[in-house]
């Protein structure tokens, strides 16, 4: 299946199982068949066996791969030879640049100007020519098109082509294959090829199977979408999922997944966060927060899914300084930060003596900050604020309870 550039798309487009199936032929030693991993926490959580579909381990650190190189690969002699441009904060630019390399094909790849250096780094190292333009997604993929129109590249959309929605689809035929008794699948939304393309090759090999996506509930279009029948916009898309902080879905998935998927959910940047800690923590995977959002969907509601279950990891390309701000904001869902602050007379070895009720607690400090100079305070008062390690939200209640008992007066306690 091949469209160029200039082609009028249908809506919706039709995608097959055989279009599938093509794909999975055309990717068969370019895309590696990521593992299946079984996860002993979610599966007791959920009282039914949950698997893990990890697509965080595939080359680039992403699905993006597959659709890609399907879509470049349909591509005419005269269109491959006019190059490829594309624009993405990072997957998809990642995707992109490897597949044309592959392919022997010339791509450019528009990223923001604030994009992580380490998706920047990695775009280039897998041979595209990168340009940083605009504040934020939108203005660079008004700039990557303005190129395609003046240069001839063809423009590879990150979600809305058969092609792409295609190539994607091969993540259903490999979780049928290596789960045969699944009876959900749970998959990060955001413009919806991934979902589209997956669904495609579910339903029609076996369709009892439902079908579930998560969205991020700063950046749901697809719940607006899909009760008004047609793609809608939704404005100002905010979550830490940049994977999937998409305003409007694409016009090829949106049919494919208004009549296939049997549910769109929504999840928080705490359940986010909170999935993306446990992924690491339990099962060794560093995930980004798109890709964590199936297992987001599973601890919001772990009654709400028929087993076997698999959560489709999606991709694992986090930048570093993001990982630190979610593992702070994970811990603290989780209930296993608590800051507080509390007043004391200020004469010494009095912090001492705090410290060492907080020992006790099992409390590990990790940042003391003590105010002596303050006009709220008395002459004789000193205030301290503390960032404390816990075990969860009871340990947080008991730690509170020994400082109050040992005669601290707690101004602000937050978990």
């Amino acid at each position: 299946m091949s469209y160029s550039a200039s082609d009028s798309l249908p809506f919706p487009a039709a995608v097959t199982l055989d279009d599938v199936r093509g794909a999975q032929k055309m990717l068969s030693g370019v895309a590696r068949v990521t593992t299946m991993a079984h996860s002993h926490h979610l599966s007791q959580l959920l009282g039914s066996p949950v698997h893990l579909k990890c697509e965080n381990l595939q080359r680039t650190g992403s699905f993006k791969l597959r659709g890609a190189y399907v879509r470049i690969a349909g591509l005419l002699p005269e269109e491959r030879a006019a190059g490829v441009v594309a624009a993405s904060a990072g997957n998809h630019a990642q995707g992109v640049a490897l597949a044309s390399s592959l392919l022997g094909v010339r791509s450019t790849v528009f990223m923001p100007v604030g994009a992580p250096l380490p998706k920047v780094a990695a775009t280039r190292d897998y041979g595209a020519e990168v340009r940083l333009h605009g504040q934020v997604v939108d203005e660079t993929l008004a700039a990557a098109q303005e190129y395609a129109e003046e240069t001839g590249a063809v423009f590879i959309h990150p979600f809305d082509h058969p092609d792409i929605v295609a190539g994607q689809g091969t993540l259903g035929l490999e979780i049928l294959e290596q789960c045969p008794e699944v009876r959900t699948i749970v998959v990060g939304v955001g413009g919806g090829g991934l979902a589209a393309g997956l669904a495609v090759a579910v339903k029609a090999v076996r369709p009892e199977v439902k079908v579930i996506g998560v969205q991020a509930a700063g950046a749901a279009a697809y719940p607006p979408s899909l009760a008004a029948g047609h793609p809608v916009s939704i404005a100002a898309p905010a979550t830490m999922a940049d994977g999937i902080k998409v305003g409007r879905p694409g016009d090829v998935p949106f049919g494919l997944v208004a009549d296939l998927v049997d549910e769109v959910r929504t999840v928080t940047e705490d359940q986010l966060s909170s999935a993306l800690l446990l992924c690491l923590e339990r099962a060794k995977m560093v995930v980004e927060p798109a890709g964590a959002s199936p297992v987001a969907a599973l601890l919001g509601d772990p009654e709400g899914f028929e087993g076997p279950v698999v959560a489709l990891l999606s991709g694992g390309n986090v930048d570093p300084l993001l990982m630190q701000r979610v593992l702070t904001h994970g811990m603290a869902a989780a209930g296993r930060y608590l800051s507080l602050r509390l007043r004391l007379t200020d004469r010494p070895g009095v912090l001492a003596t705090l410290l060492g009720v907080l020992s006790v607690a099992d409390a590990n400090v990790l940042d003391v900050g003590h105010v002596r100079t303050d006009p709220r305070l008395g002459i004789t008062e000193a205030e301290v604020e503390l960032h404390l390690e816990t075990k969860g939200p009871a340990h947080c209640a008991e730690v509170g309870a020994a400082l109050r008992e040992a005669g601290y007066t707690v101004i602000d306690q937050a978990s």
